[in-house]
């Protein structure tokens, strides 16, 4: 199965006759003999995922793409990242998720006290497994940022799409700096990353 990006903003997928998990109503064109249906509940996670995403909140709608053809894949004009998972964790805002290849497993896990990056409850997104999976990012090509145990990184969680690697993730309370751009309403807090690998950001934050 080959994964390649069309420009900046388009997925197009090979199918060899596998099965291909993509975000619901990403599908712009398709070629060939191919077969769409919901992924079920979950996600295509089955009947614990789909528990969780009803309690936390962190929704993941999927359609299961099949069969023999090509498909190409894109959502609002956002910029497209594929990256390759081999064996690795990453975690993301569920709404970053644009496909996931059927060697990926998803689930629901805690984020932590002050809730998802997202402000839509205390989980995200987890991605375990090996093969191919494509971020979605607003406003602009999406940004990797390196961590290192010497140098941790703090992000905007608006501006958050996922991270991958050794890191501990977790939440600092700073008003300042939203103070500075006139966002002092609401809770203010940071996301911060200890430990190796990559936090990628988008330009431009969820509204």
């Amino acid at each position: 199965m080959n994964w390649r990006l069309q420009g900046s903003k388009v997925l197009v997928v090979d199918l060899d006759g596998r099965t291909v998990r993509a975000a619901t109503g990403s599908m712009v064109a398709y070629e060939g003999d191919v077969s769409f249906k919901s992924a079920g509940v979950g996600g295509g996670g089955g009947l614990r995922a789909a528990l969780k995403q009803r309690v936390t909140g962190e929704a993941l709608s999927l359609m299961e793409v099949r069969g023999s053809g090509t498909v190409h894949l894109a959502v609002k004009a956002m910029d497209v990242v594929l990256l390759e998972l081999s064996g690795e964790e990453l975690r993301a805002e569920s709404e970053q998720l644009l496909a996931l290849s059927d060697g990926l497993r998803t689930d629901v896990v805690f984020a932590g006290l002050h809730g998802a990056s997202s402000g839509q409850g205390l989980f995200t997104t987890k991605v375990t497994g090996s093969g191919p999976v494509a971020l979605l990012s607003a406003g602009g090509p999406p940004i990797p940022l390196q961590v290192s145990p010497r140098f941790p990184l703090v992000v905007d969680p608006q501006a958050f799409i996922a991270s991958r690697g050794q890191l501990q993730q977790s939440f600092v309370t700073d008003v300042s700096w939203r103070n500075l751009v006139g966002e002092s309403s609401g809770e203010a807090f940071s996301l911060r990353f200890e430990g190796s690998g990559v936090v990628y950001v988008q330009p431009e934050e969820r509204g």
